[in-house]
């Protein structure tokens, strides 16, 4: 239809001209001259603005007082076609029309990307003014009219692209956004959620969204209060501004700002100083003074500038604490992008453990990490803090690696870092591993799992586990953390090396036997946790090297593990059926070794009946599998349950593809080995589920 209103109005004459063709092919004569007469007055209407050339006296001329019904026919069928025909040029317009439209919208695009949202907003229009019910030309100059403030303008684009699609969720949006320019909060509110009622996938997002606005909301009442008491004129209300006016006087030595501002910090301890700085153009006042700057940028390093800078730390820390607003404009100021970093090494004790204190301030919540993220240079960020942990002289380590760790635990923290990781994380990190002592021990603790929260990353965790000096350094820091009992280092290092040996690298081959002799000594200690994480690294590492698997089997590995398995506990458990399974895949002596001590296998039978983890039992067939390879192993499993567990296990949860191929497969070697097997199999009715689990094997 060429315009809303067309396709409005074809609407509601649909049930008359479906009336109207129905009585057409009425019986009655009289019926029939009735419709033949409102017919004609159709097809005369349709002469003005669908512009249909039909020559109608054809159609009438002469008409008989009671027409034939072969006439009657031929009247209905011409004014059929003519529909059609209309029908199909408003068709034909309308594909002209829209293509018209799309070629705007992409002119309207360019144009908002290039930031010129005036000729955005008349593309747009133009668009629109080809095709009226095209809904993306709506919410795109929603959005362009938002950029140039005309959020009414936006508000009624919105409404009109949601008539032409009711689920549109980016009207919703955009209305939510200029609602909130408008402070129009509820209404904005309403917008947000109703996207996540359309779409629930996008509730993260919306839950940003809603985030923003209420700090919107709460900075709009902290203004709001802070005036009041301003109007007031009682307590720091007051002091405030008249602070700041003689912070503002230039040319003054450093000690003269240096005591206002340490003046200034005693009256910006509540919401409503923080407010009346912010509001009286403090951040501005403060940062533009040339001895501030000066000492901040360490271009002077006297005493008194130090003093200075650490007076300028302190107030900034106190006007954030609890602000997001004032967070946000001190993370947006340029002095401070240049200098916070920088100072977090500074020679100066005093500077470097108040410039620490306002990075942990940012990095105890979401709002701080994330303005710190896009307003800072994050692999300036992490080598600092690094250089903070490996000298640490001025026993500011512990603070240094809480802010690392909180900082690890954020996506976009660690996708910026992936690319100068090497030299600000990596290198510095390797340093401190093969220098452990007692001084330094909580601090490398902290450390560790800090490294561990990075290497959810999977490419920085690709990025260590590739690194030959991160290996080398994990091989020396075992053996000195055994030697020593550095137990505190020992358990979150085991567990680091775990997570990293899960990714396939030849340096972990190449480092394969030393890593595993040094976790063969752990397994005599006699701290269970030890044991346990040292067999975790083994179930992890032994995959990767065949000469490891000879190795750890010629300490008597099987024996220790077939124990192991014999005592409590999931993680020991896991770990340990893990590394039977690697040292039976790879070598027939490890098999022959598990027969010899446990002839009917009932330690992994034990683990197919009662386990419910998903490894455990997909291992346990696995390692079966591999021992019915020993000859005579399958007669002496003759009277167990065993046919029934891989049976059942075979049959299981579809999910559990692994755990159904690994008992298709023992089953498989245990029949064709023992064929008396095959009797219980089919007394089972298992003979189709051992087929079908062929074919998915195959």
């Amino acid at each position: 239809m060429d315009k809303l209103e067309d396709f409005d109005s074809f609407l509601k004459n649909v049930d008359k001209i479906s009336e109207l063709v129905k009585d057409l092919n009425s019986s009655d004569v009289e019926v029939q001259q009735k419709a033949m007469g409102t017919a004609d007055c159709y097809i005369a209407a349709l002469d003005g603005p669908c512009r249909t050339k039909v020559n109608k006296t054809t159609i009438n001329t002469n008409p008989p007082l009671q027409p034939s019904l072969g006439l009657q026919n031929e009247s209905a069928e011409n004014f059929m076609k003519i529909m059609e025909r209309d029908a199909e040029e408003r068709r034909v317009r309308r594909n002209v029309k829209a293509k018209k439209a799309a070629a705007l919208k992409d002119m309207g695009n360019e144009a908002y990307a290039q930031e010129d949202y005036e000729t955005a907003v008349k593309y747009y229009s133009d668009g629109l003014a080809e095709l009226r019910d095209m809904q993306p030309l709506y919410t795109n100059r929603a959005q362009a009219y938002i950029k140039l403030g005309k959020y009414q303008e936006a508000i009624s684009d919105c409404e009109w692209a949601l008539r032409c699609n009711e689920s549109c969720i980016k009207a919703y949006l955009h209305m939510g956004k200029a609602y909130q320019a408008l402070k129009k909060y509820n209404e904005s509110r309403n917008c947000f959620e109703k996207i996540v009622e359309i779409v629930p996938a996008r509730e993260k997002m919306v839950k940003e969204y809603l985030t923003q606005l209420e700090l919107e909301e709460e900075r709009e009442s902290q203004e709001k209060n802070a005036m009041q008491e301003f109007d007031k004129g009682e307590g720091n209300a007051t002091r405030v501004p008249a602070l700041l006016e003689k912070l503002s006087k230039p040319g003054q030595i450093p000690l003269y700002y240096c005591r206002g501002i340490e003046l200034l910090s005693h009256a910006v301890t509540d919401c409503t100083g923080q407010t009346l700085f912010r509001l009286n153009n403090g951040f501005s006042i403060i940062s533009s003074n040339d001895a501030v700057r000066s000492c901040l940028l360490q271009k002077t390093k006297d005493p008194d500038s130090q003093e200075l800078c650490v007076s300028v730390l302190k107030l900034w820390r106190g006007i954030c604490c609890g602000n997001e607003e004032n967070q946000k404009m001190l993370m947006t100021c340029p002095v401070t992008r240049q200098s916070i970093v920088d100072l977090a090494i500074s020679e100066h004790v005093a500077v470097q453990k108040d410039s620490l204190a306002l990075l942990c301030l940012f990095s105890q919540m979401t709002h701080g990490r994330r303005l710190v993220i896009d307003n800072l240079n994050v692999h300036m960020l992490a080598r600092n803090l690094m250089a903070c942990i490996l000298k640490p002289k001025q026993q500011q380590e512990n603070t240094a690696v809480h802010i690392l760790e909180n900082f690890a635990a954020e996506n976009k923290f660690c996708i910026q870092l992936r690319g100068g990781l090497t030299d600000s994380v990596i290198v510095p990190f390797t340093t401190l591993l093969t220098n452990i002592s007692t001084s330094n021990l909580h601090v490398i603790a902290s450390l560790i799992s800090a490294i561990g929260c990075l290497a959810r990353d999977e490419i920085i965790c690709h990025s260590f586990a590739h690194d030959p000096d991160c290996w080398k350094a994990f091989v020396v820091a075992i053996r000195q953390c055994s030697a020593c009992e550095y137990k505190e280092v020992l358990y979150p290092m085991l567990g680091l090396i775990i997570n990293l040996s899960a990714v396939t690298s030849p340096i972990i081959q190449e480092h394969a036997v030393s890593l595993c002799e040094c976790c063969l000594g752990l397994l005599r200690d006699s701290d269970g946790g030890v044991i346990t994480r040292a067999t975790g690294v083994l179930s992890t590492i032994l995959p990767h090297s065949p000469e490891a698997v000879q190795h750890v089997i010629q300490a008597d590995i099987v024996r220790t593990m077939h124990r192991l398995l014999k005592g409590t506990g999931q993680s020991a458990t896991k770990y340990a059926i893990r590394t039977l399974t690697a040292c039976t895949a790879g070598s027939h002596s490890a098999r022959e070794e598990l027969v010899k001590s446990d002839k009917k296998l009932s330690i992994l039978r034990h683990l197919l009946a009662s386990s419910c983890d998903e490894i455990v039992t997909g291992n346990a067939a696995l390692c079966l599998a591999h021992c019915l390879e020993c000859e005579g192993i399958a007669s002496h499993l003759l009277g167990t349950d065993i046919v029934l567990l891989l049976l059942r296990h075979a049959a299981g949860d579809a999910k559990r593809t692994a755990v159904r191929q690994n008992a298709a497969i023992a089953l498989g070697k245990l029949c064709r080995s023992e064929p008396r097997h095959m009797n219980k199999l089919r007394e089972l009715h298992g003979l189709e589920v051992l087929h079908s689990c062929m074919k998915l094997i195959t």
